[in-house]
């Protein structure tokens, strides 16, 4: 029975290069490759056929589909030896269950194919402090991430803990010790992982996401008492991510969380993907790494500077700078987007020049 469930899998991994997969009732089953959705089969699923599928991906997974039924939401992650591993999230949507289906390679991502620049992934090389990625939901921040690691584990004696919800890559263990949590499997919450993860004798923490303000509490913490600590938000832009911890905290607390994270914070970097006119996905970045000057402006509530300072600074005083605005005009110089679609994807598209 699972033949079916593996056949989809091997003609979106394999043959399509999808990133996802849909199995949804009321259409066929269908996977999104670049800006585009496509059918991947011919025949309508019914909801009948839908749940058979999802209850094929629960028997790979050997996972309880109870968790679906009683709460309506579900993730986790299932492998396929030889054809892809996958992040699933099982969900029900008028009365019928459906999943979507991230494909993740059984390899880790070169960041060179990729096309995540050098400055990104030397991001790792700090000992201390807190380096946060962000962007929508699908943006590829997990993957950014997951490059940082991967470089950090081939460079450095160090102890890595990951809390993901769920474990997308595998790191096998280099020149680092790397331990690899996934929530709701090997531990409670994120909350409950961070906190042991103090006591683990850690040098790197990757925090999958940071969801509340004790999270980010804590978090902020290990950052501040000689732990790497890397994270993600769904924010774009480094202004709107401060912005975004600052304001999960009550109010009369907002001046010193501002202090705390103006020494603790050390880097954000902002992702999309755009589609280049030769039909390749790609990330574009902004870049800020936290000068003195930034650090000032966090501490005495002039975030609404920061934007301004990074399109205008281009990594003088000591800091990597890059503006999203500044990556599009350099892939429209490049010829691979029109200005257009750069104008399409830009934080200001005044600033994209014509050519």
């Amino acid at each position: 029975m699972d033949n079916q469930i593996t056949e989809i899998l091997r003609k979106a991994a394999k043959v399509e290069k999808a990133s996802d997969v849909f199995i949804v009732a009321g259409r066929r089953v269908s996977f999104r490759k670049g800006d585009s959705i496509r059918a991947l089969g011919d025949k309508m699923i019914l909801p009948q056929q839908a749940e058979e599928l999802i209850r094929e991906i629960y028997t790979l997974a050997d996972r309880d589909i109870t968790r679906l039924i009683n709460s309506g939401d579900d993730d986790f992650s299932i492998s396929i030896p030889g054809i892809t591993r996958c992040r699933v999230c099982a969900y029900m949507q008028r009365g019928s269950m459906s999943a979507v289906m991230r494909i993740i390679a059984f390899e880790l991502p070169n960041p060179d194919t990729l096309h995540i620049p050098p400055e990104i992934i030397e991001l790792g090389n700090q000992t201390s402090g807190m380096v946060l990625v962000t962007g929508q939901a699908g943006s590829g921040k997990s993957t950014t991430l997951s490059c940082i690691i991967d470089d950090i584990n081939h460079k450095r004696e160090s102890h890595i803990i990951t809390l993901e919800d769920p474990i997308e890559y595998l790191h096998r263990h280099d020149k680092s010790i790397v331990s690899q949590r996934e929530i709701a499997v090997d531990t409670e919450s994120y909350m409950t992982a961070l906190r042991a993860a103090l006591r683990q004798s850690p040098d790197v923490i990757l925090l999958g996401e940071m969801r509340d303000f004790e999270t980010i509490s804590v978090a902020m913490t290990a950052a501040e008492t000689g732990h790497l600590l890397l994270s993600t938000l769904h924010t774009i832009g480094a202004a709107n991510t401060i912005n975004r911890i600052i304001d999960v905290f009550p109010a009369n607390q907002q001046h010193q969380i501002a202090v705390q994270l103006s020494t603790v914070l050390k880097a954000v970097v902002s992702q999309q993907l755009v589609t280049t006119l030769d039909g390749e996905t790609i990330p574009v970045f902004e870049i800020m790494t936290v000068t003195p000057a930034i650090q000032n402006m966090i501490r005495e509530n002039k975030i609404y500077q920061i934007d301004g300072t990074v399109y205008s600074s281009k990594g003088t005083n000591g800091g990597i700078m890059r503006s999203m605005d500044e990556s599009l005009n350099m892939l429209v110089d490049q010829g691979k987007l029109t200005v257009e679609l750069a104008r399409n994807a830009a934080v200001n598209p005044e600033r994209i020049k014509g050519r």
